[in-house]
């Protein structure tokens, strides 16, 4: 078992060279005319500026609390002060794979657009191949530092009596590091991001009546940035921090088993041994990503994406049967085998596609859900929000059922273990999962710079076609990493009681319960902070969108360039100085309840944020993605409605279908995402102060 531990971090590289080679290859393409370098030059210095900037703040905030940690946790059973070195090795192996997957994508977005000019099967390979790089880094960073830290740890620094619980303690750490920087990176980049989308929709195109990415916009390469520092920088630290807390909560779980305390480490290791077979799956799943030339998209990315699922469902049972003890472990009542952690791992990947499918289904161009609001577009702004907010509501019961059966089923199999192994399963073929996601923001990329170069109208007809399914393989990793947000809260929740030695929670007591209202009332306040956040720097974008309009001789009649540089600093600025005080209430919140009102109290604050977050990320999430595709579904000749008459781009139903998108961007881009991360942010924070906490 030993030597076998090292075949983790090996995972872990071999993720980040294939990383290098596909990055390489996206390089070798042909980055199109002169125009189209300078515009994706604008974004990509844009993008890696802003990044620059968030990472300089955070700093600050990572040095400040990994003090802290290293102070609390100086003495005392179960503590280490190197908590603190593991805090500062997840925070700066998330941010740096946000930096390597985003600087690959900004310079695929460009050769995406060259490669359109030629066909529509080139241009899905460049874009794919960009968005597998961000996969990649996510998983290769993020098993080379666990993998490599528990190696460190174990062998070197406590290797006696007593040890696999101090490297535990230290490697919850790490865990904390990842989801602290994922949710300012998913909080800022989704202000970013709709701040400068809303003013360029409100006034471009509602106002002026200027198409989708017209050069004459001056919001036009700040909404471009922004795509690349929410979409592709915040979805993999979001990502991230989700892979590495599955792995956790199931390592801490598996401390606790009779194996463990007997001498075999088998239930620890097994998660790292998952995660390093789900890198290999994902690795194979991206050589069948490709489609002929006037093929779908859509089914290419399925292809590769369930196709590693399949894989890794028949893998993690010889995975299970080499690390997981031949006797058995008892589990409550129950002697779980080899064959009962697999099982529990497969319906967790089955819970994650099945969660995928049915996002996929209320978001998709052509399916019921958003076909109703187009149709309600026709009566005006109203109907079409009232439809939106419908679909998105209607949208949480099935992928929540589906998580309630996840959990029943894999805990039936091997307790809670088996719920945290499950989650695991769901977050094993992360790599495939997230090159998918991330492909969709640099298909949008390339259509903005299609239009901004004036390109002929078949490379802008591939690039929107590219762009519509990444609407949807967006709106299905939303869909996934809110089904794993839930599944992991669940497993770090048990760690967190596990550690803190509680047995039980006693929901009639007044703590408790005040506790769980808390809980369900900060997603709803949290929400409320980023969508004010977005609407006041939506305000101050469409105020300089205007200005320029009127102020700059010639600018609409397209004699004239736009002030670009003044919009992308609008948003910079409006993210970085509003993303503080949320990320700094998930944080801050659980150490307060818990030092004041007890291990339990905390205990009911992170069950009614788990509820009502994954229920409300849920909605906001399927609204958003099914309101933005609504709106894409007049492009091109325009929607026919069920009475034959044809409603084409630019119509009043065109237009109420706009503002729906508007109000539903800040709800997918920049709010519902952020809630799974502050639902597991705060499950981690309990965890690492659970030594603190025990009675």
């Amino acid at each position: 078992m030993n030597d076998v531990l090292y075949t983790v971090p090996a995972a872990g590289i071999l993720a980040l060279v294939f990383a290098l080679w596909r990055a390489g290859w996206v390089k070798q393409q042909d980055a199109g005319d002169a125009k189209m370098r300078e515009i994706a030059e604008l974004i990509r210095e844009g993008a890696l500026a802003f990044l620059g900037r968030e990472y300089k703040v955070l700093a600050g905030f990572v040095l400040v609390v990994a003090v802290l940690l290293g102070v609390a946790n100086a003495s005392g059973p179960g503590r280490t002060p190197l908590i603190a070195v593991a805090f500062v090795l997840g925070a700066f192996t998330s941010a740096l794979s946000g930096w390597f997957g985003m600087s690959v994508a900004t310079a695929a977005n460009v050769r995406t657009t060259a490669a359109a000019r030629t066909g529509l099967a080139s241009a899905l390979a460049v874009a794919f191949a960009g968005g597998s790089v961000m996969g990649m880094c996510v998983v290769g960073l993020g098993l080379l530092g666990l993998g490599g830290l528990y190696i460190v740890l174990t062998r070197f620094v406590f290797p006696g009596a007593g040890g696999l619980e101090l490297t535990l303690s230290a490697v919850t750490g790490f865990s904390m590091g990842a989801s602290s920087i994922a949710l300012f990176a998913r909080v800022g980049g989704g202000i970013y991001t709709k701040a400068a989308d809303v003013g360029a929709d409100l006034v471009g195109k509602v106002e002026s009546g200027l198409p989708e990415d017209d050069p004459r916009n001056p919001a036009v390469i700040a909404d471009n940035v922004g795509d690349n520092v929410g979409d592709v920088a915040g979805m993999g630290a979001d990502l991230f921090e989700s892979y590495v807390g599955a792995i956790v909560g199931a390592m801490v779980l598996g401390l606790g088993t009779a194996a463990v305390a007997g001498g075999d480490a088998g239930p620890v290791v097994l998660p790292l041994l998952v995660a390093a077979g789900g890198i290999v799956c994902s690795i194979l799943g991206t050589f069948v990503v490709r489609t002929r030339e006037g093929g779908n998209p859509q089914l290419a990315l399925d292809a590769g994406s369930f196709g590693a699922a399949g894989v890794m469902a028949m893998a993690t049972f010889g995975v299970a049967r080499f690390a997981w003890p031949a006797a058995g472990v008892q589990l409550g009542s129950r002697m779980v085998s080899w064959v009962d952690v697999g099982l529990a791992t497969v319906i967790g990947l089955a819970t994650g596609v099945a969660v995928g499918v049915i996002t996929s289904y209320y978001c998709s161009i052509g399916k019921r859900p958003v076909a109703s609001i187009v149709e309600q577009s026709r009566t005006g702004y109203a109907t079409n929000v009232i439809a939106g907010l419908g679909v998105g509501m209607q949208s949480t019961a099935l992928p929540v059922l589906c998580i309630a059966g996840g959990v029943l089923g894999s805990a039936y199999f091997a307790g809670l273990y088996g719920v945290a192994i499950a989650a695991l399963g769901m977050l094993s073929t992360t790599g495939i999962q997230l090159a998918v996601d991330a492909y969709g923001p640099i298909a949008d990329n390339a259509g903005g710079i299609a239009e901004m170069s004036h390109q002929p109208a078949e490379v802008r007809e591939r690039t929107d076609k590219l762009d519509a399914v990444g609407n949807t393989t967006a709106a299905i990793g939303k869909g996934f990493a809110i089904g794993s947000a839930a599944m992991t809260a669940l497993a770090l929740f048990g760690a967190f009681a596990q550690q803190a030695k509680i047995s039980s929670i006693d929901v009639t007591r007044p703590t408790v319960m005040a506790g769980v209202f808390v809980g369900g009332m900060l997603p709803f306040l949290f929400s409320s902070m980023a969508m004010r956040a977005v609407g006041e720097a939506a305000m101050d974008m469409i105020e300089e969108v205007r200005r320029q309009f009127r102020e700059i001789p010639g600018l609409l009649e397209g004699t004239a360039r736009p002030d670009t540089a003044r919009c992308v600093d609008i948003s910079t600025r409006a993210a970085l100085q509003r993303m503080v005080l949320p990320g700094a209430m998930a944080v801050t919140t659980p150490v307060a309840v818990g030092f004041a009102l007890g291990s339990e109290a905390l205990g009911g604050l992170l069950a009614g944020c788990t509820v009502s977050g994954v229920l409300l990320a849920l909605f906001m999430s399927n609204a958003g993605g099914a309101w933005d595709n609504a709106k894409k579904s007049f492009e091109g000749e325009g929607y026919r409605m069920p009475d034959g008459t044809l409603h084409p781009k630019g119509s009043e139903a065109h237009k109420a279908a706009v503002v729906g998108d508007t109000v539903g961007d800040p709800f997918k881009d920049t709010a519902g995402p952020s809630l799974n991360i502050l639902v597991k942010l705060m499950s981690v924070v309990a965890l690492v102060i659970a030594p603190l906490l025990a009675r």
